[in-house]
């Protein structure tokens, strides 16, 4: 009865390897989930979605997007840490993400342990626009009215930690001046507060900005890029508005929970640069000035360990705080 019994468990144990290697080989064999740890409306909704899409095409499986926000993009991220490794779990990661928040404050996962990188998939610059009702054209009458009211003005970021709330405290630090941060759980819920009026700065991305910059409901002072955007050429760079060198802008990912099999990272990784190929992806990105990021599972892990690091150096030598 024991040596049935032995033979049973070995019988039962090649049958579920074999079954798990069948799966890994078919990968994806049902729909997949992506993770935007956002509210919708927002930069990476909008990215979230276009990479779905290609992704979509390319694995030959429907992609999903979700929301998950709140937490400076930690509920989103722990989320996708704890799904099983399989691949059917992704997640749209940021610095907040993966670098910010997790530096700032204790999170159930390790911000680049928990995770298997597929790769990075574009940088899209930041601008700071003001509602109508400021009375201000350009950036240097700006900072002189914020040196006048130092903290009453208040501006508007995508969450604690995100790319819009570090380039925005990089620009005080940088400009000599105080604004109260409003924090929000994405782009898209601050839009529509500064659009009525109740916040009158942001710094957020061109994105999801620039549409309502060209029908008058925003302002735009000053673009985060080394270059003018194609889309709104008539905006100064920071450095042509009077505050050299000033670059600010939000990285995307795209990651599976760490321990994923690596045949499974292995096909991602294919049709992930498929998609960045692509001519509808490209034609996406210019519409929304996203600079693609092509790098590969080695350059894209380098590329992480040193935005870390750069992070680790802006908050030593500005004394920022990631938290307000």
């Amino acid at each position: 009865m024991k040596k049935i019994i032995q033979l049973a468990s070995v019988v039962s144990l090649v049958l579920s390897t074999c079954s798990l290697s069948w799966a890994q080989s078919n990968y994806p064999i049902k729909p997949l989930v992506l993770i935007n740890p956002y509210a919708p409306g927002g930069p990476t909704d909008l990215i979230s979605r276009v990479m779905a899409r290609g992704l979509s095409d390319q694995l030959g499986q429907s992609v999903i997007v979700e929301n998950k926000a709140g937490g400076g993009a930690s509920i989103g991220a722990s989320f996708v840490a704890k799904a099983p490794p399989d691949g059917y779990t992704l997640l749209m990661g940021t610095s907040a993400a993966h670098v910010v928040t997790p530096m700032a404050t204790s999170v159930p996962y390790d911000g680049l342990k928990s995770f298997e990188f597929i790769g990075i998939i574009c940088n899209v610059p930041n601008i700071l626009t003001v509602h109508p009702s400021v009375k201000v054209d350009n950036l240097k009458d700006f900072v002189a009215l914020a040196k006048s009211k130092p903290g009453l003005l208040s501006y508007g970021s995508a969450g604690m930690g995100s790319s819009p709330h570090i380039g925005a405290e990089m620009f005080k630090y940088k400009a000599g001046i105080e604004m109260t941060h409003i924090p929000y759980r994405g782009a898209g819920p601050a839009i529509t507060d500064m659009i009525a009026g109740s916040v009158p700065v942001g710094m957020l991305n061109i994105s999801v900005v620039q549409q309502y910059v060209k029908n008058g409901q925003l302002k735009a002072l000053a673009y985060a890029s080394s270059k003018r955007s194609p889309t709104l050429p008539d905006v100064p760079t920071f450095t042509e508005a009077g505050l050299p060198g000033f670059v600010s802008g939000s990285w995307y990912s795209l990651a599976a929970p760490a321990n994923t099999p690596s045949a499974v990272i292995d096909k991602l990784a294919k049709a992930f640069a498929a998609v960045q190929n692509s001519a509808e992806f490209q034609a996406a990105m210019t519409l929304q000035n996203g600079e693609i990021i092509y790098l590969n599972r080695a350059e894209t892990s380098k590329f992480l360990q040193d935005d870390a690091k750069a992070m680790q150096d802006l908050i030593k030598s500005t004394g920022m705080k990631l938290l307000d």
